[in-house]
């Protein structure tokens, strides 16, 4: 890898970094072409994204970045699952994780926010964005229809209360 290609990676990396809501790191030591396919198509589907970068360059390329915490991650065979989803990635990760177990997550970073082992599973737990804007929109929605209910029940009250009179007259 000559400098330029060096210096695009680093710009790439430091883009990813910049626009990401969660950055993950892992070992992926062991992990088969197959499995890292999988781990990738799972990241996808989920919106976000996994690559493998030198941890000199990854390093470099978090100077100055909200994420920076995550530099002492960097050794050994890393991995960096991330999203713009402040979940997504995570939960892509420590899924991945439970089911194979060479990939190792060291921590990562939400924003400027550090995160170690826990810190990612606790975020992993969370709701997704969709899925918090459904439930918001189920609260909002609720009310409207309690209301349209409440105003509808009377006038059924009464359509069956003179059925039962009209019943009884006849």
């Amino acid at each position: 890898m000559d400098r330029a290609q060096k210096e695009k990676l680093v710009e790439e990396l430091g883009q990813i970094f910049e626009s990401s809501g969660v950055v993950v790191v892992a070992h992926y030591e062991g992990l088969t072409v197959a499995e890292m396919q999988d781990l990738r198509a799972r990241a996808r589907e989920a919106g976000g994204a996994v690559r493998v970068a030198k941890n000199k360059l990854a390093k470099i390329a978090l100077e100055g970045k909200p994420c920076a915490s995550i530099a002492d991650h960097l050794s050994g065979m890393t991995v960096l699952t991330y999203s713009e989803d402040p979940v997504a990635a995570a939960k892509v990760a420590q899924g991945f994780a439970k089911d194979n177990d060479k990939l190792v997550i060291l921590g990562g970073a939400m924003g400027e926010t550090a995160l170690d082992v826990a810190g990612v599973k606790a975020v992993s737990e969370m709701p997704s964005r969709e899925e918090l804007i459904s439930s918001i929109a189920g609260c909002i929605g609720a009310p409207a229809a309690n209301i349209a209910g409440a105003i509808g029940a009377p006038a059924s009250n009464i359509a069956s209360v003179l059925s039962t009179i009209e019943e009884k007259a006849a």
